[in-house]
């Protein structure tokens, strides 16, 4: 099939397609004229690929997951490889949660009627300095 084919199955953009080729997820052969020709299969990979950027995952990472998915074999290198890139989001996650929740202070401070917006500072520095 055809890139805007596959990319139409898929629900991609060419774009990402030809970014896929360059990182080497995805492979093509080339017709006489260099237009991209893509086995069936490759619906069911650029889905995978989609789940597993979805997933947090970097195309490097991705790529050296490739081989064990192509060769239907879950090593434990490569469970390992998985397991080390959910702790690295379950950290961003609990960093983002740090920071929603020092956000939500500031809201709770700007936003107080006794406030008056007259000791934030203050209480934001004691914030960021305990934090």
């Amino acid at each position: 099939m055809r890139i805007g084919e596959l990319a139409a199955k898929a629900g991609v953009s060419v774009r990402a397609l030809r970014y896929y080729e360059e990182q080497g997820l995805l492979h093509s052969t080339r017709s006489p004229s260099g237009q991209r020709h893509y086995a069936e299969t490759a619906v069911e990979r650029v889905l995978l690929i989609q789940m597993l950027y979805g997933a947090g995952l970097s195309s490097r990472t991705i790529a050296d997951l490739m081989p064990c998915v192509d060769a239907k074999v879950s090593t434990p290198e490569s469970r390992a490889r998985l397991a080390a890139e959910r702790d690295r989001i379950d950290a961003q996650i609990e960093e983002l949660t740090r920071t929603r929740d020092k956000l939500d202070t500031v809201i709770a401070l700007s936003t107080s009627p006794l406030s008056n917006c007259t000791s934030v500072g203050a209480d934001v520095r004691s914030m960021v300095t305990t934090a």
